[in-house]
Order: C-alpha cells, then sequence, then structure tokens
C-alpha cells in the first residue's frame, strides 16, 4: 500500500491505468494540444510532475520533451524564440513563486510580442500537514504568497489555479484557446502541489483541445474606408514593427507595395514585413518622409514615430492595423492618431485591404512616379548605409561593420538573426522573412540569447545568430545558455559586441540633453563595464569554440570559421568582437 493509497483509497475493480497523477496528466494533455517541448525548471513542487512523467513514459504514452533549463527567465526566452520560428505555442514549467518572479521578465517580453504561451508554475503546499503532498521542509512555508499569479497577471491574458486534479484538461484547453486568441499572448495556471499528487482521469487526455481559439477580422466598413485612403493617397508611408504575418503575408504585402509605390519602413523594427532588398524598402528612420506622407499606414507598430522628432502632418491620414491596433492590452497610455481602424491577426488584415484595394481605380503614371522616386530613395539609403558600415572598419570596429560583415557571411543561406543591442537592422539587408528579431519593446534584458536557443530547437537546420553587447550577454544568464546548448547540441552562433559599456544608457543620457555634460565626457557615471570579463571563457567552460576580435580586417573570416563550426560540427560558438565606444562630441 502506498501513501497515496491511503489518501485515495482504491476499490478492488478500480483499474489503475485509468487515472494518472496530475503531475503527469499536465504533460499528457499539452501534448494532445500541440505543445512539443516544456521548458522547465524545478523545485519541490514537482516531484508529483516527474513521479507522473515517469509513469506516463513507463505506460507507452507520448509526452512532450521536457527540456531542463538551469534558470527561469532562459527557459521563458526558449519558448518565445521557439514560437518567433515555429508558430507553435510552447509550455514552461518553472519553480513556485521564487521560479515565477525570475521568469516575469520573460513574461512581460511575450506579452509585449504577443507571443502565446502556457506559462506554469507550482504553488506551495496549501497544508501544514495531514494530507499527501502537503508541506514539508521550511521553505513550504517561506514560499507562501497572498497573490503569487499576481507576479504575472498584467502580462498574462488568463490565469487561474488548479483546484481539483480532474481539471487538468478543460483548464489547459481553455488557457491554451486563450493564448492562441488574437491577440495572442501568454496565459499562467498555478499549480498546487498536492493537487499534483491526485490521481487524475486518464480518458480524454490525449484527445484535441475541446475549445478552438478565436480570431478577429476587420470591420468590412472600416476596410473600405482604408481602401479608399490608401487608393487615393499622393504619397502613402506604411510604418511595419513586428512583420506581414505568415510567408503569405511578408510575399503579398512585397507585392503590393512594389507595384502601388507604397513606401515600406521598418522603424525600430523587430521583424521583417518585406524583403531589405525590395525597392520600396526606405529604412530605419523615415523621418522626412513622415512630414510628408499624406497617409501613415502602422501596421502592427507599438510606437511607430518618435512624437518629439517626427510626426505625421496634421492634414495626413492614418491607418492603423494589427491583433490589438490601439495596443489596449498593456499599454494603459498610447496616444498615436488613429483615422481608421482595423483589428485583425496581421496577415488576414493586409489580405483583405490588398483585395478590397486592388477593385479600384488607380491613376497609373502618378504611381509610377512615385514608385520611381521611392526606388531612388531607397538606393540612396542603402548606399549611404553601406559607407558607414564600411567606414568602421577599424580597431576597435563599429557595430555597423560587425552587421555588414555578417549579413554578407549570411547571404544565400538560411539564417536567422536575434538581435538584442547587437548588430543594427540596416546593414544586414536580410530578405528573409524569419531573417531577423528584435528584442521586444518591453526591454527585458537577457532575451537574445535564449530565444535564439529556442528557435535553433524549433529548427534545428538553420543557422542562428544571437548578437547582443556586453551587458545583453550578461543578462542572458550566460552560463545556463550555454550548458543547455551543450546539453541540447544547439550550434548557435553567438557575437558580443564589446564596448565595455551600457552603450544604451550613454546614448539615452546623450539623447535627452543633447548639448548636456554627458555628451562632452568619457567619464558617464553608471554606464562603464569595465574592467570587461572574458566572455570566451565562460561559453569554453561548456565546450564552445570561440574567438576574440578586435581588428574589422579580421572579422569576416572570423564569421566564416564559426558558421564552418556550427554547421560542419553542430557546435555551437562565441566571437567576442570589440567595438568602439561612443566618445564625447
Amino acid at each position: 500500500m502506498t501513501a497515496l493509497d491511503v489518501v485515495h483509497p482504491r476499490r478492488p475493480d478500480d483499474d489503475v491505468r485509468s487515472t494518472l497523477t496530475a503531475g503527469g496528466a499536465l504533460f499528457v494533455k499539452l501534448k494532445s494540444l500541440g505543445v512539443d517541448h516544456v521548458f522547465a525548471n524545478s523545485g519541490t513542487d514537482f516531484p508529483p510532475i516527474i513521479e507522473g512523467m515517469i509513469e506516463a513514459r513507463n505506460r507507452g504514452i507520448d509526452l512532450p520533451q521536457a527540456v531542463t533549463v538551469p534558470h527561469e527567465h532562459v527557459a521563458v526566452g526558449m519558448a518565445h524564440g521557439h514560437y518567433a520560428v515555429s508558430g507553435r505555442a510552447q509550455a514552461v514549467m518553472l519553480h513556485t513563486n521564487v521560479g515565477l518572479a525570475n521568469g516575469a521578465s520573460g513574461a512581460i517580453n511575450a506579452a509585449c510580442d504577443q507571443i502565446p504561451m502556457v506559462l506554469m508554475s507550482g504553488r506551495t503546499p496549501v497544508k501544514e500537514g495531514g494530507r499527501f503532498g502537503a508541506r514539508t521542509v521550511p521553505i513550504g512555508w517561506g514560499q507562501e504568497m497572498f497573490d503569487q499569479a499576481a507576479l504575472v497577471r498584467e502580462a498574462c491574458k488568463w490565469d487561474y489555479e488548479l483546484r481539483f486534479a480532474d481539471q487538468v484538461p478543460e483548464a489547459l484547453d481553455r488557457g491554451w484557446a486563450i493564448a492562441n486568441s488574437t491577440p495572442k499572448g501568454p496565459v499562467y495556471l498555478s499549480l498546487p502541489r498536492e493537487v499534483l499528487c491526485e490521481p487524475c482521469p486518464a480518458v480524454g487526455l490525449d484527445t484535441p483541445g475541446s475549445m478552438a481559439s478565436a480570431r478577429t477580422a476587420p470591420d468590412p466598413g472600416a476596410v473600405s474606408a482604408a481602401a479608399e485612403l490608401l487608393s487615393n493617397a499622393s504619397f502613402p508611408l506604411m510604418i511595419a514593427q513586428r512583420g506581414a504575418g505568415g510567408d503569405a503575408g511578408f510575399a503579398a504585402l512585397a507585392e503590393f507595395a512594389e507595384d502601388w509605390g507604397l513606401a515600406v519602413s521598418h522603424y525600430w523594427a523587430n521583424q521583417l514585413a518585406i524583403p531589405m532588398s525590395s525597392s520600396v524598402h526606405v529604412g530605419w528612420q523615415p523621418d522626412e518622409l513622415m512630414r510628408r506622407a499624406d497617409l501613415v499606414l502602422v501596421v502592427n507598430s507599438l510606437a511607430p514615430w518618435w512624437p518629439d522628432r517626427a510626426s505625421p502632418n496634421p492634414s495626413a491620414k492614418v491607418i492603423q492595423m494589427g491583433p490589438d491596433p490601439l495596443f489596449a492590452r498593456n499599454s494603459p497610455m498610447r496616444g498615436f492618431r488613429s483615422d481608421v481602424t482595423l483589428t485583425g491577426d496581421t496577415e488576414t488584415v493586409l489580405m483583405a485591404l490588398f483585395g478590397e484595394v486592388a477593385g479600384r481605380r488607380r491613376n497609373e503614371a502618378a504611381i509610377a512616379s512615385r514608385r520611381t522616386e521611392i526606388a531612388r530613395i531607397s538606393e540612396r539609403e542603402r548606399t549611404a548605409v553601406r559607407k558607414r558600415a564600411q567606414r568602421g572598419c577599424t580597431s576597435p570596429m563599429s557595430k555597423e561593420w560587425v552587421s555588414h560583415c555578417l549579413g554578407r557571411a549570411l547571404h544565400g543561406r538560411r539564417a536567422s538573426v536575434f538581435h538584442e543591442l547587437g548588430c543594427p537592422l540596416p546593414p544586414l539587408e536580410l530578405d528573409d522573412r524569419l531573417g531577423y528579431f528584435q528584442e521586444p519593446h518591453s526591454g527585458g534584458l537577457g532575451w537574445c540569447l535564449p530565444a535564439a536557443m529556442g528557435a535553433q530547437l524549433a529548427d534545428p537546420d538553420r543557422l542562428i545568430f544571437a548578437t547582443m553587447g556586453d551587458g545583453s550577454y550578461m543578462f542572458a544568464n550566460p552560463t545556463a545558455c550555454h550548458q543547455v546548448c551543450e546539453a541540447l547540441g544547439l550550434p548557435i552562433v553567438t557575437l558580443i559586441l564589446n564596448n565595455e559599456e551600457w552603450g544604451a544608457v550613454r546614448h539615452s543620457v546623450e539623447g535627452l540633453y543633447r548639448d548636456g555634460l554627458a555628451s562632452r565626457t568619457n567619464d558617464v557615471p553608471l554606464t562603464s563595464l569595465r574592467p570587461s570579463p572574458d566572455f570566451a571563457k565562460t561559453a569554453e567552460a561548456s565546450r564552445a569554440y570561440t574567438q576574440t576580435v578586435t581588428d574589422g580586417n579580421d572579422l569576416p573570416a572570423a564569421l566564416n570559421r564559426a558558421i564552418g563550426i556550427a554547421t560542419a560540427e553542430r557546435r555551437q560558438c562565441l566571437l567576442n568582437i570589440a567595438v568602439a565606444r561612443t566618445g564625447p562630441r
């Protein structure tokens, strides 16, 4: 007789195979929902989960791969990056309130980027004794909270605490449907240990979800109004920050923009909406075009312009579109104007708009003239970016030079660049829809390397780069990252653009106080990261190939060497690259 039999006595005619420990039932249900990986950081709340997983495995039940991750922020970042490439939501399981607290920054990032995931953490046992799974060691009391879900509630679309073992299917079905509904985002489920210790009926755990996710579509009248504005605009400008949806949306947007002479800017973008080689791609900061445009089409963009620097002409019309075009879920105050608002998945909205515009009359001569002008602007910007990058081939080199060299090394390859204060987008000149991902605008640092790892796990044959500043690398919990890369055989190529400072903080000070003291001194308080650690040794501890590069002329060969090792040996690589610091003006 087991302890479980004492609390839940079985009748002689019970079939023990008709139930599973609730901890194991969670994994069975997640698999039926389409989860491939559960990124987990375990603790004292995990015994029924681990026992249940072994029980399910011994019965031959198919489960998601459980990935052991030595830090919670890394676990959430891996789920984020996996979805970015695969388009399939994954799950994260953390340890009570302290593990959830370590993962909260990742949940904020996921919410900002509209990334669905099932985020779970154990809850310290409710009972102090007299029940199987009750508190044992002192942390059972130390990890108690009045409201554990409050740690992530603002970042999650839905949260719930599991009350009974037989709720596992319905709770996960509901959470999964909500996470994948428009706008997508993380959901949270709290798991008390006593509940996880109870038996859960096994019947139905392996069936698909009982609840379809909700997908919104734009109002036809608003689509018609937007099409009227777009087809009649003399100089329209599109701002796209989060891509164009899937492959179909990406291709359709490029074709439409080139056909209609629609200028497209990746202003502060974290995904590509069209190929950067497109003749209508007008760069990163379209200030002059923003002031000139008589129509600004905002595609899933949190902050489509910088109000103090360049705003639309007061007479211009603004169309905002996306899954949450007014960003009501995550932005209490966001005052960007919207004359027409279109709600729905980005690709769905774009296709509806393009279909409505297609049937309208067009001024071919005006469009041809505009198309020629935009192509000239596009090529001029591209040439200027290349020249600035090439001037940075020095010792130490510029970030633009690193980005330029990386873009050339990746040309023609199936690759993705994850960026966090590392290689800037313009010199990369990437064309693949999945070619570029920048850190979320929420700014939870340490995102880049874990996200790249999740992407590599989702697509093992894709060449994945993680490019970041030295400060961002330290935030990523790099020892944990490199350990997981070695354990899973993830051949990530990590580029640390090392300027020995918080460059973003310095730039922020100089941007706000344009003629201030910080712009005239080398010693800016609270920004120095000197002396710089030997980051190569951190990666070498997990048997990575490493190289420190200080001269810009040596970088192309170093990149090619790292690519060769990553692809041929399936081995992680790290290049510690010395880049120039920002000097006083």
